[in-house]
């Protein structure tokens, strides 16, 4: 985490996609607690000093292992203490391991309504920020976003929202070419079949075709839409029903 000065300027970095337009900014009687699960004791001092400047982020407890982590929102839970808001997870302890700890912890996060887990990396890319959505993980975030952006997330998520760092859609290609209404019928059922995460031979068996057809449908669709893969289709899918957030 490098420093930036001030900290709070949040409206001059390029933010990532909040998935309504931000309310008034929160007060101290409205501060929202984060927790932080991180490998690098250095990385999770850094955020915690982050949030000690900003009044409105309250940091609550870092934890080094995700098993610890489950152990602390399960027993916060029993005796009814305060969870935080958000919880920021490192993405090196390993994609399998945080998704089987997302499968684990999820019926406890349902049943106190929080925390937004946001999952942090150096690089994370379209393929595994939809698996970590998919599983439960509110926010997507890397590790060289700037303090303005890391804010913004923590803020968001904290407010119940949904967060993906902008610069992942832009690498999944022009997402100002997806108008749905150019699709043919049969294309938006190819598509509809994607986003749910369904493989070529498993759409070819629902739709009644060739697996050979399923691709050209596919091809034409990459075309239209001028999004690069599946991944890429099945992330703007849930961008659209507002799973994900939206560029403002």
């Amino acid at each position: 985490m490098t420093n930036s000065n001030p900290l709070n300027d949040v409206s001059r970095a390029p933010l990532g996609m909040p998935l309504h337009p931000p309310s008034a900014s929160p007060t101290r009687d409205t501060s929202r607690t984060v927790a932080i699960c991180d490998t690098q004791p250095v990385t999770a001092a850094g955020i915690r000093m982050l949030l000690d400047e900003n009044p409105d982020l309250e940091y609550l407890e870092t934890t080094d292992s995700l098993k610890y982590t489950l152990e602390l929102i399960e027993g916060r839970l029993q005796s009814q203490e305060r969870l935080p808001d958000v919880l920021l997870v490192d993405k090196a302890f390993g994609i399998q391991a945080i998704l089987d700890w997302l499968t684990r912890v999820r019926p406890a996060l349902e049943k106190a309504g929080r925390p937004g887990v946001v999952i942090w990396g150096i690089s994370i890319s379209e393929a595994e920020a939809l698996r970590f959505l998919q599983s439960g993980a509110r926010g997507i975030l890397r590790k060289t976003a700037s303090v303005p952006v890391v804010l913004a997330c923590l803020r968001t998520v904290a407010a119940g929202r949904s967060w993906m760092e902008d610069s992942v859609f832009r690498e999944m290609g022009r997402s100002d070419r997806y108008p749905r209404s150019e699709l043919t019928t049969r294309e938006q059922q190819v598509l509809e079949l994607v986003e749910q995460g369904c493989k070529n031979k498993e759409i070819a068996q629902e739709l009644g075709i060739r697996p050979g057809t399923v691709k050209i449908h596919l091809k034409h669709i990459f075309e239209k839409t001028g999004v690069r893969g599946r991944y890429g289709l099945a992330l703007h899918g849930l961008k659209e029903r507002g799973i994900v957030g939206v560029p403002a």
